[in-house]
């Protein structure tokens, strides 16, 4: 596998890809590789010709009291990882090379409405910052298709909306989540847990079926979250949001609406933990 920190490097391969009518796979990531990750390179790799792989940190999708420093960077073990899964080519920049000018200078890409609610609600900002560095990178790579995992489900629809307004010639492509044989999503967040939380840990798997479940036998939105929220109290978590929106547009669930998403975010411990069920009424 070729690695570099460069953009030039970068778009001299892809070039030379393209030159031979070959296409070109995306799987961008923070580093600190999981299953859930491997999967989206494994994927990739049975679509197109090449598969590039990013890792970057991004800062500018940070918070002000979140855990940028105290990411873990795991780039040997990554490198290896992906290298197996079908991997050829690795994006490592600095953000010297990705915000050469500072971030209070940078050019942002904001996806309207869809990046305000729910995560974009409690991370002000958080979705600019991925929005705009995933343009950056499509730029860079200009891939044929980019892979997301489906567990981070806001942020696959800012990135599909993204490139739907801004008419970029890329298909983005989700991917279901990959759990633990708990029921725990995989999530690079999840080495903050300790042995206790990990053991506590899949009741927001629990909760959100239970959610579901309850819909499709009539209960109430209203109901069905109150008793989920006590559910996730009960096992140690703090909520931070735990919602049914419409699955298309993550505006309220009506009453009429037939295609929903459960999305929840909640704390346990350090670990601040995502997880989403797509169903049917």
């Amino acid at each position: 596998m070729i690695t570099s920190a460069h953009i030039d490097d970068i778009r001299t391969q892809v070039r030379a890809w393209r030159a031979k009518g070959e296409t070109i796979a995306f799987v961008p990531t923070m580093g600190n590789l999981h299953q859930g990750h491997i999967t989206l390179v494994r994927e990739a790799a049975q679509k197109c010709d090449h598969v590039v792989v990013s890792i970057f940190v991004n800062p500018m999708q940070f918070g002000q009291n979140e855990d940028l420093d105290a990411y873990p960077r795991t780039l040997a073990a990554d490198s290896a990882a992906i290298t197996a899964a079908g991997a050829e080519l690795l994006f490592t920049p600095t953000p010297a090379v990705m915000y050469p000018k500072g971030l209070s200078q940078q050019t942002f890409v904001e996806v309207p409405m869809i990046s305000d609610v729910l995560c974009g609600a409690s991370r002000p900002g958080h979705f600019r910052g991925v929005a705009t560095i995933v343009c950056k990178l499509f730029n860079i790579v200009q891939p044929d298709l980019a892979f997301f995992g489906n567990k981070d489900y806001q942020q696959l629809l800012v990135i599909q909306a993204m490139v739907e307004d801004l008419s970029l010639p890329i298909e983005i492509i989700g991917v279901d989540t990959i759990r633990e044989d708990s029921g725990l999503a995989m999530s690079s967040r999840n080495c903050y847990l300790t042995d206790t939380e990990k053991a506590a840990a899949p009741a927001l798997k629990i909760a959100i079926d239970a959610m579901a479940k309850g819909i499709k036998q009539g209960e109430s939105i209203d109901a069905v979250t109150e008793q989920a929220q006590a559910s996730l109290v009960a096992a140690g978590f703090t909520p931070d949001y735990l919602e049914i929106r419409h699955a298309h547009t993550l505006e309220a669930a009506q009453r009429q609406d037939q295609a929903l998403v459960i999305l929840a975010a909640a704390y346990i411990g350090k670990a601040r933990l995502i997880d989403n069920l797509r169903f049917e009424r």
